[in-house]
Parts: C-alpha cells; structure tokens; sequence
C-alpha cells in the first residue's frame, strides 16, 4: 500500500531590509533640510561677502526715527537660527513634535526680514511703503479667495474665478469708457465697478447653471469660463477700448479722518482706494454670515452633507445657486481692481493669473475668511518683494522676480498648507431622490 509523505513547503527567504526603508521623506523633513542648507550658505556668505561695517537702515515714515540694522551680524544670527532650528526639527525625537513646528515656524517667519535686510545691505528701505504695497497687491487675491470661499462651502468647485476677475475688470473699463463724455468721472467711476460686479455675476450664473443644473464636471465648467472670458475680453478690447481713449484716471485714493494719522498702521490700512476697504468689509461680512448666521450654517451644512442637509428641509440647488452667484459678484468687483482702481487701463490677460493663486491663498487658508486674508498677504508680500528688488537694484533678472508669486504658490501647496481639508461635499454634483 503506498503512503502519501506530506512535503512541507519551505519557508519564504526573509527580505532583506534596504537602507532606504529607513528613510521617510516628510514635510517637516524637507523644510528642516531646507532651512540646514540655507542656514549654512547664509552663516558663509556673512563671513566672506558682508563687510562688518554694512548696516542697512530700515525706515517707517517722517515722523518715526529709522532703525539700523549691522547688516552681517544680524544675517549670521539668522543663519544660526536657521541651523539650530532645521537640525532641531530634523532630528529631535517624536515626542517633541510641538516644539519642532514651533522651531519650523520661526525659521520660516525670519525669511521675511532675513530678505529686507540682505537686499537692501547699505542703502535703506521703507518698511511701512512696503506693508502698503503689500496690502495693496494683496487686494484682489483676498476677494478672489472670499469668492472662493462662497462657493466651495456650498459644495461648487470654482476655479473660474481668474475669468470672472477678468470680465469685470473688461467690462468695467468699457462702461466707463463709454459713459465719461456723458457725466462726471466719479459717476462713470461707479458705473463701471457696479458692471463689473454684475459682470462676475454673469458669469457665475453660467458657471451655476452649468455645474448644478447640468452637473457637468466642475472644473471642466470653470475651465471653458476661463478661456471664454479671455476671448470675449480680447475681442472687446479690440473692437472697443482700440478705437477710442482707452488711458484714463483710476479710483481717487482717500484717507479715513483720524484713522489715517496713525503711525504706519494708519499708513498702510486707512489709506487708500475705494475697492480696497471694500475687500475688509467682504472679509468681516463673509466671516459673520458664514458663522453667525443661520444661512452661513445652511452653506455649510449643504457643502458637508447635502443629503442630510436636503432631508431637514433645505434647498440645496437653491443654497448652492445663490452662493455661486455671490462668489461671482465678488470676484467681478476683484476685477474692477486691476482696470478702474489701480491701472485706469484695460489689457489683455491683465489679471495674470491672480484668479488661480487666490484659491490658492483660499486653500491656504483651509476654506475660512482671515485664513484666506493672511495667503492673500502673503502672495501679496512676495509681489511687492519682487517690485521692491527691481528699486534696490538686486541682480537678479526681472523675469525671475515676476515669478515669485507663482513660485510661492508651489511652496506653500506643497509644503505649508499641510493637511488642508476641504467641504466633503465639494465639486459632487447633487441630484434629489426621487428625480
């Protein structure tokens, strides 16, 4: 009788465990090494390039006394500061995680004076007119971003925003135009930033109409807005603005009373033109409608779960109809921005991508108003850093300093943001049951 001998299947050969296993490449990480590389070439370049002697002279206005900075001992220390922190956080344990964000973040906010300082090494450099242009600059990418906000809390991708900017800023310029031989310059002024809001709007009702009636993939929507808007505009501006006056006076600057005699705050906050103090009344206004408000609790009710949002009564179509609407107003007045109250010009592409960057400020911001103002700030900041290298005279070609808006985008997508997290419910089409 023959037997049947089990075989025993062989162990599996154990892996061999590769060196790479042991490396994990995280965001911390590479702005930890970020800050090491940095840190070292900025302690050298102190040592071998700064003469111990260079100051630069920060200034703050007229009436404030100016701050001298020694140029080389201030960039060492720093360079020291990037070093011990990136090291810090690079390699100190797990348990210490607060501390090295804590290290991270310092380093990361002494870029800002560690730049003024180097690019303005022997000459000086008026901090309180750079706030100012930042501020400024800063201006139609916050409102962009708030347009953003309206409609990605109610669930509606909307990356549409550059060519609703971008028909505003066109057909308000074309009002104006068309109106000043026939009233005052400040009635043609209003005019043509109330067409520009209403322009925004149209095209947001196309944007809405597309993507909630039609549920059409959401950005595919946004994308068709964005180059139809750069063909109506260049057709515009070539049949109209070409055969007539296109050159005209922007928006009066004026001051508030009291307000704007404050040192530097007033200067940079109390100062300025019409639709720049309408971008703080847009902040505040979307921040309480958004968290105090029983529509701003609807919004985002309908932006996490419209199916249970639908199921206690509220209409989600409608919700999301209304809000897309009100993002495209806004983002129309943005566009106002860049022909009425800033260039008194129309070009073609003239807002050159700060459509795209405000949702990225928006991200940035994690989807809420004063986190959407400070990426404004920040992309605002690093334009007029660029505008402030070209006064200083700072070798470095212009064409590199019009990136860095752009540049800075990347970075704070790829690595700052951290983990951003947007309405549940965002870019989903809804549909009623029973339909």
């Amino acid at each position: 009788m023959a037997t049947i001998t089990p075989t025993i299947a062989p162990a599996p050969a154990e892996q061999t465990k590769s060196w790479r296993d042991d490396i994990k490449i995280t965001r911390q990480g590479v702005f930890a090494t970020f800050f090491i590389v940095f840190g070292a070439i900025l302690v050298w370049n102190a040592i071998q390039f700064i003469a111990p002697d260079t100051v630069t002279r920060l200034t703050f206005g007229a009436n404030l006394p100016e701050l001298l900075v020694p140029t080389q001992a201030a960039t060492l220390v720093i360079g020291i500061v990037w070093l011990v922190g990136g090291l810090f956080a690079l390699l100190a344990p797990p348990a210490m995680e607060r501390a090295k964000r804590i290290a991270t973040l310092i380093s990361g906010i002494l870029i800002i004076p560690a730049v003024i300082i180097i690019a303005a090494a022997g000459a000086s450099t008026n901090v309180t007119v750079l706030l100012q242009v930042s501020m400024r600059l800063a201006t139609p990418i916050v409102m962009g971003a708030l347009a953003g906000i309206w409609c990605e809390r109610s669930g509606v991708t909307n990356i549409a925003i550059e060519g609703m900017m971008l028909t505003g800023a066109a057909f308000g310029f074309v009002a104006f135009t068309l109106l000043l031989g026939t009233m005052p310059n400040a009635q043609a002024q209003l005019i043509g930033v109330v067409v520009a809001t209403l322009a925004g709007g149209i095209m947001a009702v196309l944007h809405a109409w597309l993507s909630i009636t039609f549920k059409t993939n959401q950005i595919v929507s946004g994308t068709v807005i964005n180059i139809l808007a750069v063909g109506i505009t260049s057709f515009i501006r070539r049949e109209v603005l070409l055969s007539s006056e296109a050159g005209r006076e922007p928006l009066q600057q004026f001051a508030i009373p009291g307000l704007s005699q404050l040192p530097v705050v007033g200067e940079v906050f109390f100062n300025g033109r019409p639709i720049f103090y309408m971008m703080f009344v847009l902040l505040f206004v979307t921040h309480i409608v958004l968290f105090y408000t029983r529509w701003g609790l609807r919004t985002r009710a309908v932006g996490e779960n419209p199916k249970a949002a639908d199921t206690l009564g509220i209409n989600v179509i409608r919700n999301r109809w209304i809000n897309v609407m009100i993002g495209g107003l806004i983002a129309g007045l943005a566009g106002a921005w860049f022909s009425l109250e800033t260039n008194g010009s129309f070009e073609d592409n003239m807002t050159s991508g700060r459509g795209f960057i405000a949702l990225a400020a928006m991200i940035f911001g994690n989807w809420t108003p004063f986190g959407a103002f400070g990426g404004g700030l920040l992309f605002g900041f690093s334009d007029a850093l660029g505008q402030r290298f070209q006064l200083l005279g700072v070798p470095i070609p212009s064409q590199f300093l019009q990136m860095v808006p752009f540049i800075i985008t990347i970075v704070v997508l790829a690595g700052l943001v951290g983990k951003a997290v947007a309405p549940k419910a965002d870019g989903v089409p809804y549909e009623k049951e029973g339909k």
